[in-house]
């Protein structure tokens, strides 16, 4: 069946066609994006809007960052796939670079960010068992409340959100769940089973938390004392969105393991990994786990591209001085509106005063404004704009978020 590029396509009709035949397990804005370049989309009735969510960060450069698209069609005019079962000539070299740019010995591929935190997950239990010596079966994980890693049935077992968790049992058991930023309470959860610590250095979906400073040294430090791996997921924190290569550089301490996505595919296909210690990603042998698509080649060329891209250091530095504008205009807004922002570099969490409106209502307000955004938690906007974006970008868009709450 040929694809439908129609010019005479409208909002209502796409929307209706989605709600006929899609699963309704989301609930989008009611616009329809047909194109998109650097922090700008347009829909199918040609209205053009600043994108302030960039895929939840999966497009931290961009739409169609003209390297990344570049990278991506080269590699479609020579080899898409070929499978684990054979090497590839960008395998190699992506994982080389990647490990470098992150200072890890060992990338484990794979596509999506919930498939990198299993991946992770399955790696701590193994080295548990092999290594540390825990009892068979008897692995713990240390998590975080508030948290959220994916929508896979082992992750969901330890999400504390209705929506995600409820009605989706029985759940994986082996995880012990702590209150977000409480490094005693860390401390104290950990016993002779316990196998790692996953959390992530900044919640996101919970609306960009930030946990206290001082937290993650704590976490370290009983992590090391315990013979505990520490995880740290950076699939939305990671990449440059805060500031740091990872979020949890700011506070100069180094995780075991690391899992990454979004970003790490540029905004263009899934590419996702854990990287980390050679000794403990070293417990997968042949067969013991594995994706037909992890490190396939059209993702080993964009990965790499990306990878060059954080290497000059240019898009770390945007998000910093960005991300100082951005938070100081937010800031403006306090009390009149805003009940409180919080967040670091270009990745704010915007709680809207209830005296205002809902964070749907001020998203559809936006949109009108000619800014796309979405609500978390029903009175928290998260925004999240590529990092190419520009400082007048960053004051329409704060003044149109100022103009609908005022709507």
């Amino acid at each position: 069946m040929a694809t439908d590029l129609r010019t005479d396509l409208t909002t209502a009709s796409v929307i209706e066609l989605d709600d006929a035949w899609g699963a309704h397990n989301y609930h989008p804005l009611p616009v329809v994006i047909s194109s998109g370049e650097g922090a700008w989309v347009t829909d199918v009735e040609g209205r053009r809007y600043l994108d302030f969510l960039s895929g939840y960060s999966a497009l931290n450069f961009g739409h169609r960052h003209p390297d990344l698209i570049r990278a991506a069609h080269e590699q479609l005019d020579r080899l898409t796939l070929t499978s684990r079962a054979f090497h590839n000539d960008r395998y190699g070299a992506f994982c080389r670079d990647l490990a470098a740019l992150t200072g890890t010995d060992t990338v484990l591929t794979m596509n999506t960010g919930a498939e990198a935190v299993e991946s992770a997950i399955k790696v701590a239990r193994k080295w548990a068992y092999e290594v540390k010596g825990v009892a068979f079966d008897a692995a713990e994980i240390i998590v975080a409340a508030g948290n959220f890693h994916g929508r896979t049935t082992t992750i969901v077992s330890f999400s504390d959100d209705p929506a995600a968790h409820d009605n989706y049992g029985p759940f994986t058991p082996g995880f012990v769940t702590v209150p977000y930023g409480d490094a005693q309470a860390v401390r104290d959860a950990i016993g002779p089973n316990t196998a790692a610590v996953l959390m992530e250095p900044i919640q996101g979906e919970a609306g960009v938390v930030v946990p206290p400073a001082g937290f993650w040294a704590d976490v370290r430090a009983t992590c090391t004392e315990n013979d505990v791996l520490m995880i740290a997921d950076e699939i939305q924190s990671g990449l440059a969105r805060t500031g740091t290569l990872f979020a949890l550089d700011h506070e100069g301490v180094r995780a075991d393991l690391y899992t990454l996505g979004k970003a790490l595919g540029g905004g263009i296909i899934p590419v996702s990994a854990v990287v980390g210690r050679g000794d403990v990603l070293g417990v997968l042998k042949p067969g013991q786990h594995g994706s037909t698509f992890g490190g396939y080649p059209v993702a080993a060329a964009v990965g790499h591209a990306v990878v060059d891209l954080l290497a000059t250091g240019e898009f770390q530095a945007r998000s910093t001085e960005l991300g100082a504008h951005l938070h100081a205009r937010l800031g403006e807004l306090v009390g009149h509106g805003v009940a409180a922002v919080r967040g670091r570099g270009l990745w704010a969490g915007v709680d809207i005063d209830p005296m205002y409106r809902t964070g749907r209502e001020v998203s559809m307000a936006l949109r009108d404004q000619g800014v796309l955004c979405k609500e978390t938690h029903e009175r928290t906007l998260r925004m999240a704009p590529p990092l190419v974006i520009s400082r007048d970008e960053i004051d329409r868009a704060v003044d149109a978020l100022a103009a609908a709450l005022q709507a």
